[in-house]
């Protein structure tokens, strides 16, 4: 990438976390359903137009940030190392984000990770994109385990399995810190509680898919 691309890349970054910021500050002090997309196009100092070529939605104003890991899993499944079961490859993915400190997974520290939290819960729009986001998931990782091993309805069960584990801990964390809990101290139970649950979900698939 060339200085110039990177810039560019760089404002973009900038140009749209400035929108999603504006987005979730307006809608959670007024109600989602009572902000206009020019009134966020307004606080943060762009157009209408451009929210939408970022966004596409205002829906997607606010959620697109974890919509753009609606791969991870599948991703993590499909890059493992041979002989690496896709529990083993998920832990080690998530393991990875704990010790970023991953936004994606509830570990930002950012207030603004809350107040989604709670427009996704009070807006029905909000939470019938969640589901979506859920169901795509699960869908991706389970085309993944299936073109692997040739069963569709065990992949089914397996990918459905293994998002639950990982949402189960994601939740995990929101909850820790809608109770006040310091940062450095989920992410510590965050660790072993990681451990327990794919510990738990190996136990119930045995290795599942097997050796590449």
């Amino acid at each position: 990438m060339t200085e110039e691309q990177g810039l560019r890349a760089r404002k973009k970054r900038q140009t749209a976390s400035r929108i999603w910021q504006a987005a979730v500050d307006l809608c959670s002090e007024r109600g989602f359903d009572h902000v206009s997309v020019a009134e966020i196009a307004e606080a943060a100092e762009v157009s209408k137009m451009t929210v939408f070529n970022y966004f596409g939605t205002k829906e997607g104003v606010i959620v697109s940030p974890m919509e753009e890991h609606v791969g991870d899993p599948a991703r993590a499944v499909r890059e493992r190392k041979p002989g690496e079961s896709a529990v083993a490859a998920m832990r080690e993915v998530f393991l990875a984000q704990i010790a970023a400190r991953d936004p994606s997974i509830g570990l930002s520290g950012d207030p603004r990770a809350m107040k989604v939290r709670h427009l996704v819960s009070e807006t029905p729009t909000l939470a019938h994109r969640m589901v979506s986001f859920h169901m795509s998931s699960v869908r991706l990782l389970a085309d993944a385990l299936a073109e692997e091993t040739g069963d569709v309805l065990l992949a089914r069960v397996a990918a459905a399995q293994l998002i639950g584990a990982r949402n189960a801990l994601i939740m995990e964390n929101h909850q820790r810190t809608l109770d006040g809990d310091p940062l450095d101290e989920i992410v510590k139970g965050c660790v072993a509680a990681t451990e327990r649950v794919f510990d738990q979900v190996e136990k119930g698939l045995q290795g599942y898919p097997g050796t590449n």
